[in-house]
């Protein structure tokens, strides 16, 4: 369990294609991604209700997403700009990051339909 800026008590909890943030038991937002069969996870959309805005949100959901894909031994392809915007300023992933190509959105748009 996390604090968030107001105080208000925040949950990430990781489903099989995204990872969610709650606030005081209501979802506030979401990062979803897909696992390939090479070990990267490709992070392609995240977001965070405008209700709760202003909160720094979403940057606890991506550390937490991203440390959580660490742990998992999986290497990170952000596709989502949120998440490029994030790991531009964190170094502490460059090990881990696999840049899109082509052929990674090509797959994805494949997978997502």
């Amino acid at each position: 369990m996390t604090v968030d800026k107001t105080g208000a008590e925040v949950e990430i909890a990781q489903q099989s294609d995204r990872f969610t943030i709650s606030v005081e038991g209501t979802r506030a937002g979401f990062t979803e991604f897909v696992d390939d069969e090479q070990g990267r996870r490709i992070f392609f959309h995240t977001e965070v209700d405008a209700a709760y805005g202003g909160r720094g949100l979403a940057t606890v959901l991506v550390q937490r997403a991203l440390d959580s894909t660490r742990d998992q031994d999986k290497r990170i392809v952000p596709i989502c700009e949120l998440v490029a915007a994030f790991l531009g300023k964190h170094s502490e992933f460059d090990d881990i990051i696999e840049q899109p190509t082509d052929e990674i959105r090509q797959w994805l748009a494949d997978r997502l339909g």
